[in-house]
């Protein structure tokens, strides 16, 4: 597979999925790895210990000794795993490249806890609907780009061609139409509604199915609305994982400091108002002293 970061464009097919105590133990590292940022720690210092944790009989240790000398380098750890295309997905490099882009909004921790998530679904029995729904609402809700991020979800090992085709053209009816019809109408669920609806019952979709009947179902249920709706509702019935996204800050750790800069205004403007009324108003303190000369106003 032929991956280019600059401009995230991914050919050729994709790598083998990798087996599942991979997967397990990338969920470790990438939780282990967030955690620890957390803690204060450097990125050098818990890529250069760390890899002495994980399975050996992985081949995770050997990645993340690369990507030690990766971030060393660079500084960021998406440049690492681009150049490790046979063992990160180029979903897992676009969701870290887009926390580390300078101007970003998403932040590293959060981009870490998608993939922490996402490599614990796939260390189950992970189906491509499955995925697909986890990482197109990981990119909704953490406003990553559906362009570059369905073209870089399409090039996972999990679809076959029949998921790539269709997600390199729902990137042009985005915006245009509902995306849980976008659903709907490749799903079982679709296929038995217009059978049941026909009098010889012979329906053949010209198009793959994609979809479970259940999914199928729930999308249905979900037209018009807003689609986090229906990522909820396949998060409750069909026990799809909860995608992490940031949260706006809440509480003493933002609120009191505004308060308490507010209400120091108020205080100055009152003590102007009541100087004013009692006629003792002393405007010399606004004027500005120029150096050498007199205050002027």
């Amino acid at each position: 597979m032929i991956v280019r970061l600059e401009s995230l464009t991914y050919v050729s097919m994709p790598e083998a999925p990798l087996d599942r105590e991979e997967y397990v133990e990338q969920a470790y590292f990438f939780r282990t790895y967030r955690e620890r940022l957390e803690e204060g720690l450097s990125a050098q210092t818990i890529l250069t210990s760390i890899h002495e944790e994980l399975l050996s009989t992985t081949k995770l240790p050997l990645a993340v000794q690369f990507l030690a000398g990766e971030i060393l380098l660079n500084g960021k750890l998406s440049g690492g795993m681009a150049r490790l295309p046979h063992y990160f997905s180029p979903f897992q490099t676009y969701v870290m490249r887009m926390a580390e882009e300078e101007r970003s909004r998403f932040e590293q921790m959060t981009a870490l806890h998608v993939l922490e998530r996402e490599a614990e679904f796939r260390s189950g029995s992970p189906t491509p609907a499955g995925l697909f729904v986890y990482q197109f609402e990981s990119l909704s809700r953490n406003r990553l780009g559906y362009d570059r991020g369905l073209e870089a979800m399409a090039a996972d090992s999990l679809y076959d061609e029949s998921w790539r085709a269709w997600m390199l053209k729902i990137r042009r009816l985005l915006g245009s139409a509902d995306f849980a019809d976008l659903i709907y109408s490749r799903s079982e669920f679709y296929v038995s509604e217009q059978r049941r609806k026909r009098p010889n019952k012979d329906f053949r979709p010209k198009f793959p199915v994609l979809f479970a009947a259940k999914e199928g179902r729930i999308a249905w249920a979900n037209r018009g609305k807003d689609p986090l709706y229906m990522f909820a509702a396949l998060q409750r019935h069909l026990n799809y994982p909860q995608v992490p996204f940031a949260r706006p800050t809440f509480g003493p750790e933002r609120d009191i400091p505004m308060l308490k800069a507010q209400v120091e205004q108020l205080e100055k403007r009152l003590q102007l108002v009541e100087a004013e009324l009692k006629g003792n108003l002393d405007l010399s303190q606004f004027y500005t002293k120029p150096l050498g000369g007199k205050p002027t106003g």
